[in-house]
């Protein structure tokens, strides 16, 4: 099989945390503080394509109808541009206390009537650069991987895939 260009492929990622409490609640301030901090920063990271934004405080455009439920997903050039803003920059100890913030996944996705047990948080996927991906594309790949496992058609960190579906080296 011929390797892909990376160039022509972009990564796509989903991800979904639940809320300990309201976003906009006195417990969720630090996190709440941070969001458009955040944002900017993945905004001028190298590698970034895109993100979906969406005022999730308005209930007419929010992608789940639990107000806990935040939602997040963006395209990035590769993998490296993703695992760079996610693990080594300032989102990095963000990222670090989530569990001061967030209810454990599995716990989450139990209260979700959207999702099956152990549909997982996070999905990637290449999509043709210049493609953008809708949530509801995203939400279908979460529903992919939770269902049949890693595979070209959506997949994790752990088990990561390049465009031509072979198992990036970590």
């Amino acid at each position: 099989m011929q390797p892909i260009p990376s160039e022509t492929w972009h990564l796509a990622q989903i991800n979904l945390a639940y809320g300990r409490f309201p976003v906009n609640s006195p417990e969720m301030r630090e996190f709440a503080d941070a969001i458009d901090e955040i944002n900017a920063l993945a905004d001028v990271s190298p590698g970034f394509v895109w993100r979906y934004m969406t005022d999730s405080r308005d209930p007419l455009q929010r992608e789940f109808a639990d107000p806990n439920v935040l939602f997040n997903m963006s395209v990035w050039r590769d993998m490296a541009s993703l695992q760079q803003f996610t693990y080594r920059s300032a989102h990095g100890p963000v990222f670090a206390r989530r569990k001061d913030w967030f209810v454990p996944w599995p716990q989450a996705v139990a209260h979700l009537p959207e999702f099956a047990p152990g549909t997982p948080p996070v999905a990637l996927w290449w999509v043709p650069a210049g493609t953008l991906p809708t949530p509801a594309q995203g939400i279908e790949r979460l529903r992919w991987l939770g269902e049949r496992g890693p595979s070209p058609q959506a997949f994790g960190f752990k088990h990561a895939l390049s465009p031509s579906g072979a198992l990036i080296q970590r």
